[in-house]
C-alpha cells in the first residue's frame, strides 16, 4: 500500500466520537458544552490568561464618511496585535460591531485600504460603509505580525505553537476573543450585537471564535467552511490550519452545531481551489439540518458564488442586517 494511501484510509477510518446528532434542545445543550470545553484545550486556550487589553490609538488615518484609527492592544504577556478601528460618521446611538479578520497576504492592511489585494475585496472598509463600527486585527504570521519573510509565513509560528502544547488557531482565536472584549466596551457599540467576519485564514477564526465564545451573535465564514477531509486533509494547507485530535472529536460542519442557536452565514466560490465547492455544499446541507434541528432555521445562511478563493459578501452584507434587525428572531441575541 502507498503512503497516501494508508492516510487516506485511516482519515476514513475515523469516526469522531463527538459528531453532532439531533436531540432534545437539553441534549444539544450539553453536547455543545462538551464539545466547546474539548476544543477549547484541543487549541491550548485554556492555557492562556488575560492581561490589560487596553486600547492603544497609534495615529489616525483619514477617512471619507468614517473615521479610521491604527490602533494596538496586547492579548496575551508579550503579544501585541496591531489593527484598525474604523467608525462611521454621524452614529450616536450603540450600533452592532464586526471583528475583521484577514487571511494570508499582506495582511490587515488589505481589508482597510490600506494595500492592494484583490482577493480581500477591502471588507472591513465594505463594513464601515454599511454603518457597523469595525475592529480589523492582525492575525499571527500575517501582515506586521510576520515572524519571517518565507513563502509560508505562519510555518514557524505554527510548529512552535505545536511545541508549547498550543495552535497557531488558538493563538488566532485567543485574539479574536480580547478584540471582542474591546468592541464591546466601546461606547458605539452594542455588546449583544458582535459579529466575526473573515475570508480563508480569516474564515478559520471567525468560525473557530464563534464556536468557542458564545458573544458572537452572527458569524460571516468566507472561504473555508467545508470539510477537514475534503480541504486541509486532501489538498496541500499551511500548517497553521491543523490542531492536534480534532477530527477525532468532529468534523467542521458540526462547528455549526456549536454556533447555532446564533447566527451563521458561509460563502464559497465554485472555483475555490482550496476549499472545493462540492465540499462545501455537502457541509452547508449538514449545517442546515443543524439549524432546523434548534428550530431556527432561518438564522443560517449561504452562498456559492461564480469565482475563486475570494471575499464576495453580496448576500452576506444582507444576511447581517436581518440578522440585526430589532425586529428580528426572538432571543437571537440572548
Amino acid at each position: 500500500m502507498k503512503a497516501d494511501e494508508a492516510l487516506r484510509r485511516w482519515i476514513d477510518q475515523c469516526r469522531p466520537e463527538m459528531a453532532w446528532k439531533p436531540g432534545t434542545l437539553d441534549a444539544m445543550r450539553a453536547w455543545q458544552d462538551a464539545l466547546r470545553m474539548r476544543l477549547r484545550e484541543a487549541v491550548g486556550i485554556t492555557r492562556f490568561s488575560t492581561v490589560d487589553t487596553a486600547l492603544h490609538v497609534v495615529r489616525e488615518h483619514p477617512g471619507s464618511g468614517y473615521r479610521h484609527f491604527e490602533i494596538a492592544f496586547d492579548s496575551r504577556e508579550s503579544c501585541r496585535v496591531n489593527g484598525h478601528l474604523l467608525l462611521p460618521e454621524g452614529i450616536e446611538a450603540p450600533r452592532p460591531g464586526i471583528l475583521c479578520l484577514p487571511g494570508h497576504g499582506v495582511g490587515v492592511d488589505a481589508i482597510v485600504g490600506l494595500a492592494e489585494e484583490p482577493y480581500h475585496a477591502d471588507f472591513a472598509l465594505q463594513c464601515v460603509r454599511h454603518g457597523y463600527p469595525t475592529l480589523a486585527i492582525e492575525q499571527c504570521s500575517f501582515g506586521k505580525r510576520r515572524s519571517n519573510d518565507l513563502f509560508c509565513s505562519c510555518h514557524a509560528d505554527s510548529t512552535t505553537a505545536l511545541m508549547l502544547g498550543e495552535t497557531a488557531t488558538g493563538w488566532r482565536v485567543w485574539d479574536a476573543m480580547r478584540a471582542l472584549d474591546l468592541l464591546s466596551d466601546h461606547p458605539l457599540v452594542d455588546a449583544r450585537r458582535l459579529a466575526t467576519m473573515g475570508i480563508s485564514g480569516g474564515g478559520l477564526t471567525s468560525l473557530w471564535t464563534a464556536a468557542l465564545d458564545e458573544r458572537v451573535a452572527v458569524a460571516v465564514v468566507s472561504g473555508y467552511f467545508n470539510t477537514f477531509r475534503d480541504s486541509i486533509l486532501s489538498i496541500n494547507h499551511c500548517v497553521d490550519n491543523f490542531v492536534p485530535g480534532v477530527l477525532r472529536l468532529c468534523e467542521m460542519p458540526d462547528f455549526a452545531g456549536l454556533v447555532a442557536p446564533r447566527s451563521l452565514f458561509v460563502e464559497g466560490g465554485e472555483r475555490d481551489d482550496l476549499f472545493p465547492i462540492e465540499a462545501f455544499y455537502r457541509a452547508v446541507s449538514i449545517a442546515e439540518g443543524i439549524y432546523e434541528a434548534f428550530g431556527v432555521p432561518e438564522r443560517f445562511g449561504s452562498e456559492a458564488f461564480e469565482g475563486e478563493h475570494q471575499f464576495h459578501g453580496a448576500r452576506a452584507f444582507a444576511f447581517l442586517e436581518e440578522q440585526f434587525e430589532p425586529s428580528g428572531p426572538p432571543g437571537a441575541f440572548t
